[in-house]
């Protein structure tokens, strides 16, 4: 008596008659959008934060019954500094986080997600290499930023990377459903 896996009155073509099942693994686009998807999302939130600490130094350097008081000064100053240093601890982070996006879109080929990517990609680069060597003058240096120019340039910067994070993330969430239904 063998014993076969099949009784001999079961069809032989019926596993060919039933569809293919879908694969439990993602497939690259999808998990290339997905994760930028997320990552965009806390760039976002980085990206208020900034706007509303700049908006904070804007509103501390424009408040004249405080500019003649020696005591508010120190405060001021103090907390001056406290917002450029948790500034200055979300650049590397969102450097890297964008330039690990860029990588991964290079590695799945999605050429036009990299194309637009690219150009701040490119800037993130040019800021990061042409900032002073000597490492005296910091990025967002309190000093500095008190300049009603260069805070200014400053909220410009920010807003224009929120437009452009607030962009992509829409070009994300249509891209993760449009692969999602097609998948």
């Amino acid at each position: 008596p063998s014993l076969s896996p099949l009784p001999p009155s079961f069809p032989s073509s019926l596993p060919s008659l039933l569809p293919p099942l879908p694969s439990p693994s993602l497939s690259p686009t999808l998990s290339t959008i997905a994760y930028p998807y997320i990552g965009n999302n806390c760039l976002l939130e980085g990206r208020q934060g900034e706007i509303i600490a700049f908006d904070e130094l804007g509103t501390d350097f424009k408040n004249p019954i405080d500019q003649c008081n020696p005591l508010r000064a120190r405060e001021r100053l103090r907390n001056i500094e406290r917002i450029c240093s948790l500034l200055r601890k979300l650049v590397l982070p969102e450097y890297s986080i964008h330039g690990l996006f860029c990588v991964m879109f290079t590695c799945a080929g999605e050429w036009v997600t990299l194309g637009l990517n690219v150009p701040l990609l490119f800037y993130h680069l040019w800021r990061y290499f042409h900032r002073p060597a000597d490492g005296s003058e910091l990025l967002y240096d309190p000093a500095s930023v008190m300049s009603a120019e260069i805070l200014s340039y400053y909220q410009k910067e920010s807003w224009c990377k929120l437009s452009f994070y607030l962009i992509s993330f829409f070009y994300y969430l249509y891209s993760m459903v449009y692969t999602l239904v097609s998948f």
